[in-house]
């Protein structure tokens, strides 16, 4: 896992544009699962544009504390379709 939110940033960086799979915790015991493609990063958040035919809007948005946390995990989907996480 990633140490620092600047670590966290560095590797959302350099996957812009790729596939992802995106797991939050919605609390109560609620979690919610989304794939879509890292659009871009910014100083304190970053952009996943969702698949359209899985979900009813287009963009989400969470902070790198949310990561950092572990409330978001990101797992990178390869190639082949095998996922790994990301951070």
């Amino acid at each position: 896992m990633a140490k620092t939110l600047l670590d966290i940033k560095r590797a959302l960086d350099e996957n812009v544009g790729k596939k992802i799979t995106v797991k939050a915790n919605g609390g109560r015991r609620r979690t919610t699962e989304r794939s879509g493609m890292i659009e871009e990063t910014h100083p304190s958040v970053f952009v996943i544009k969702l698949d359209q035919e899985q979900n009813a809007f287009g963009r989400v948005s969470y902070s790198y504390a949310d990561v950092l946390t572990e409330t978001v995990e990101l797992l990178l989907t390869g190639e082949n379709g095998k996922q790994a996480t990301l951070i």
